[in-house]
């Protein structure tokens, strides 16, 4: 038994509105390093803890907290498109296993999941069916959303649940620090975007979401040029969270309320709920230490990007 953690920002401008080459491979380096570590470290199973954009999940039914049974990658913004490698017996038991420790999980035996869960895939391990895979989608988009105290119990409740499976788990949590890009809200929708909500953007046509992508483009390029045409990157909030990471203080977010966090760092800050996941499940296993922590705020991505490993003591 043992575990292996890493966090990683996603983004779905990689390769449409790229920072300087010397940036992209710094972060490359990053991420081919984190990906020597996990090949090293040979998973046997992989918990990967991510949101999504409106592109699986809409209000249709939007719940908290879903276990993949059988889970699927769409595609968007040129992200690997395809099965992910769920290993069902395994993804039941661990949904059974967080319902019976009091925390209200849904399962999906058809998950569609985008960006959000297919980059640390292809970009850690390969490809999105390399290894056996549980994925647990957060809601960090669509209010009501669930609080850092909601997630940090649902995390340590699939810790558990790995922590006695007797396999090398290896736990990843893959969401952007601070940032707000032009994500619609249902309360300010239009009605054919309020329609796109509540489920029918299940089936947008590719013009719908070429559109789609050109308008993050557009917004991303606006941006470079003037910080205050979105919510401003917040890069001390960033490195205060990251700080309370490798402080194991886990559960002094449970203080901070979602409008507050929106307020300090933007809306889609709440992606950092999948880090807060992953690091309650670690420390489900005892103390962890982390290591190969990286931050660069970047306006091109419109997003603080980082990453953070981490291991328990034993190992």
């Amino acid at each position: 038994m043992s575990v292996l953690l890493h966090c990683l920002s996603h983004t779905p401008l990689v390769g449409l509105v790229d920072p300087p080459l010397d940036v992209l491979a710094e972060i490359d380096a990053e991420i081919a390093s984190a990906r020597e570590r996990i090949a090293a470290f040979d998973p046997e199973l992989v918990i990967l803890f991510a949101p999504d954009h409106y592109n699986g999940f809409f209000y249709d039914v939007m719940p908290a907290f879903c276990v993949g049974i059988a889970a699927e990658a769409l595609g968007d913004f040129g992200s690997e498109a395809g099965v992910i490698s769920v290993p069902q017996d395994l993804a039941e038991q661990c949904a059974s296993a967080v319902l019976n420790a009091g925390v209200d999980v849904a399962v999906s035996y058809r998950m569609q999941v985008d960006h959000g869960f297919a980059q640390p895939l292809e970009l850690l391990l390969g490809g999105l069916s390399n290894r056996p895979t549980i994925p647990v989608f957060i809601n960090c988009l669509a209010k009501p959303m669930p609080s850092f105290q909601r997630v940090r119990l649902l995390g340590e409740a699939v810790g558990r649940f790995a922590q006695g499976l007797n396999k090398r788990v290896l736990v990843l949590g893959s969401g952007g620090l601070s940032h707000q890009p032009p994500v619609p809200e249902l309360a300010t929708a239009n009605p054919l975007m309020r329609d796109r909500l509540l489920g029918s953007g299940r089936n947008l046509t590719a013009n719908e979401r070429d559109a789609r992508t050109q308008r993050v483009i557009d917004a991303a390029h606006l941006f470079i040029e003037d910080q205050n045409s979105l919510h401003p990157l917040n890069p001390e909030w960033d490195q205060y969270f990251l700080d309370v990471l490798q402080a194991g203080h886990i559960g002094e977010l449970d203080g901070v309320a979602n409008d507050d966090l929106s307020a300090i760092a933007g809306k889609s800050t709440h992606e950092v709920k999948a880090w807060v996941a992953a690091f309650a499940a670690l420390s489900a296993f005892g103390p962890y230490t982390t290591s190969d922590r990286y931050y660069r705020p970047i306006p091109e991505w419109i997003a603080g990007f980082g990453a953070l490993s981490g291991s328990t003591t034993e190992r």
